[in-house]
């Protein structure tokens, strides 16, 4: 599969699908061809019942250094030159709301594990996945204000929501890096472990949610708290969660889960998502908002 691929090593194993950013001789720089392969790849695990779980790494020493800068001081200057053919625009806008859209949609759970640290775009890309691991020796920057730029990729809406708007608003204004220890502390990750140990916990960590969990429900239950957790109330949320329940409870997945329960063995859910999903009208055509 990472034939497809050259910014990008596709690995499949088992229920994981391993997304590396692979160009470790720039410290996995990121680029508008990384950002797309990134939408892809993420294509490609929504439409394959066999994939339970995406992982995102990187390869080498770190996950990611940022946007690639190679080019010099004209590296973000979308004009012209190198700015241009890494981070060109459309309608006037970066690029980077495609992978946001891509994460935000996509049906199964998105796993970051940090292999070492992550700046600029290299961490604001991860903010729309689930759950993140880090290495501790990871170090963590929104460096956007000390290069002239802005947080992007939405990061301004995810950041906060994250780790509170006094930490964003430090993190941000100071464009200094965080140690991973902060970042654990502020929710940024959800863990982290020795750097030698992190892909192996990520594994451990989606192999226990592909063997234990409906992969519909899981479907349902990302959106569900990507979509409701920024509601003012929990009124949409009460009326899609009853009426989620009581359409699964007819259904297989609900049936097993409950045998397997009873039974003290491993759930073998019937269901798939690319078959079973049942209508998700509230879940917006467009979660971006952005044209």
């Amino acid at each position: 599969m990472s034939a497809d691929f050259e910014t990008l090593l596709v690995e499949k194993e088992g229920p994981i699908l391993w997304l590396r950013l692979n160009r470790p001789d720039l410290l996995n720089a990121y680029t508008n061809q990384m950002g797309a392969e990134l939408v892809r790849a993420i294509g490609q695990a929504d439409a394959d019942d066999s994939v339970k779980v995406v992982v995102l790494t990187g390869t080498g020493r770190v996950f990611c250094a940022g946007a690639d800068v190679s080019a010099g001081a004209g590296a973000f200057d979308t004009e012209s030159g190198e700015g241009a053919k890494n981070f060109g625009s459309r309608d006037g806008r970066r690029e980077n709301s495609d992978f946001v859209a891509a994460m935000m949609n996509s049906l199964k759970p998105l796993l970051v594990a940090f292999n070492g640290s992550a700046a600029g775009v290299g961490l604001t890309l991860t903010l729309p996945c689930d759950i993140r691991i880090a290495a501790d020796n990871a170090k963590f920057g929104c460096v956007f204000t000390r290069r002239g730029l802005v947080p992007e990729a939405g990061s301004a809406w995810f950041l906060p929501r994250l780790v509170g708007l006094s930490t964003a608003l430090k993190w941000c204004m100071t464009g200094a890096l965080v140690p991973a220890q902060e970042a654990l502390a502020a929710g940024l990750v959800s863990e982290v472990v020795p750097a030698d140990q992190v892909e192996a916990r990520a594994r451990e960590l989606a192999l226990e949610i592909a063997a234990n969990c409906s992969p519909v429900a899981l479907a349902l239950t990302r959106r569900m708290l990507w979509h409701f957790s920024a509601q003012d109330g929990p009124k949409g949320a009460l009326s899609v969660d009853a009426a989620l329940n009581i359409a699964l409870g007819a259904k297989g997945d609900v049936h097993e889960g409950v045998a397997a329960f009873l039974e003290k063995r491993a759930p073998q859910f019937p269901l798939t998502v690319s078959g079973d999903l049942p209508d998700m009208p509230w879940w917006p055509d467009n979660p971006t908002g952005y044209r």
